[in-house]
């Protein structure tokens, strides 16, 4: 009986496993092993850092009468006083109107371009005739919107834009002042950005295509499924996933409409619809120096656009998609 209880003892201990010697062993190997990755992997470290981190410590002057003579720790204490301002202020509320609408513009028509040109794209079967499109499509991505935003006036211009033209001498119309008419600057925002982005937005969607099983198409071929409803019941699906990560990105932006374009197309005689939270924010805040406010209007930016992201990104997984987390 003595024997048997300490072979069982003998029997577990054996069977019980040893603590790693050191828990940071692997790490360093691996550290070692794919040093020059991590190494390529710095400088966004260092982007995110200095850029991004760095600067939520100067989030405190919304809570301060900031004074640049004083400094961020020398400024007094006035509590949530810009942030009463702000909300009591009728300009605050009219660049928030515009900057939802504009927005939301955008998302309507804007958000489903891409996916539609993805679509197209994915049914060219001449792969030299799909590279030159693509590259053509690309490349508004990568010219400046001080350049965009001058071709544009250039094209749109009442006296001697290529537009007006056709449509005085060819159709015999009045002239349209696109970029300083309330109805027509909307219209000209949402299409520029459309003509910008929409070829640049399409290589993710392209990407998730490629992945979709082709067999899925030959089955659906066999079963006499036209191209419409092999896009409808195979590629739409297929790509659904990204389509989800994407919207949540989108929507995460509604608060933060960006400003070159804005503030290129933007003129006093469209101020009332143009003028939206970046450009408001250059104004009042570099322009006539109200850090503390325009800091205090960040941060109510920044937690609306939080509460978006996690709003939509929970809708997003009750759909049954995965979602950013």
């Amino acid at each position: 009986m003595q024997q048997n209880e300490s072979d069982t003892i003998i029997t577990q201990s054996v069977l019980v496993p040893k603590p790693p010697k050191n828990a940071w062993a692997g790490i360093r190997k691996r550290l070692v092993r794919d040093r020059n990755l991590y190494l390529m992997l710095l400088p966004v470290i260092g982007f995110y850092l200095l850029f991004k981190l760095a600067p939520l410590g100067g989030e405190i002057i919304a809570f301060k009468n900031y004074r640049f003579a004083d400094g961020i720790w020398g400024s007094d204490w006035v509590g949530l006083k810009h942030f009463e301002s702000l909300f009591a202020s009728k300009e605050f509320y009219m660049v928030l109107k515009n900057t939802l609408l504009l927005n939301v513009y955008s998302l309507l028509f804007g958000f489903p371009a891409p996916i539609i040109l993805a679509l197209l794209l994915n049914e060219v079967r001449v792969e030299w005739y799909k590279r030159i499109v693509q590259n053509f499509l690309y490349l508004p991505h990568f010219i400046s919107w001080v350049v965009l935003g001058g071709i544009l006036i250039t094209i749109l211009s009442p006296a001697r834009g290529v537009i007006n033209s056709i449509l005085t001498k060819g159709l015999g119309l009045d002239p349209i002042y696109f970029l300083g008419d309330t109805f027509w600057w909307p219209i000209t925002f949402v299409l520029s950005g459309i003509w910008r982005e929409a070829g640049w937005g399409t290589i993710l969607y392209l990407a998730a295509m490629a992945n979709v099983d082709p067999q899925l198409y030959e089955a659906a071929k066999m079963d006499g499924a036209g191209k419409l409803r092999q896009i409808w019941h195979i590629t739409l699906p297929g790509i659904r996933s990204t389509v989800a990560i994407l919207l949540i990105l989108k929507v995460g932006h509604m608060m933060d409409i960006g400003f070159e374009q804005i503030f290129v197309l933007q003129n006093d005689m469209v101020l009332g619809i143009s003028d939206v939270i970046s450009t408001y924010v250059y104004r009042i805040g570099l322009l006539s120096a109200q850090y503390s406010y325009t800091t205090a209007l960040g941060l109510f930016q920044s937690l609306i656009a939080l509460i978006l992201v996690i709003s939509v990104n929970k809708i997003v997984k009750l759909l049954g998609e995965k979602g950013l987390w």
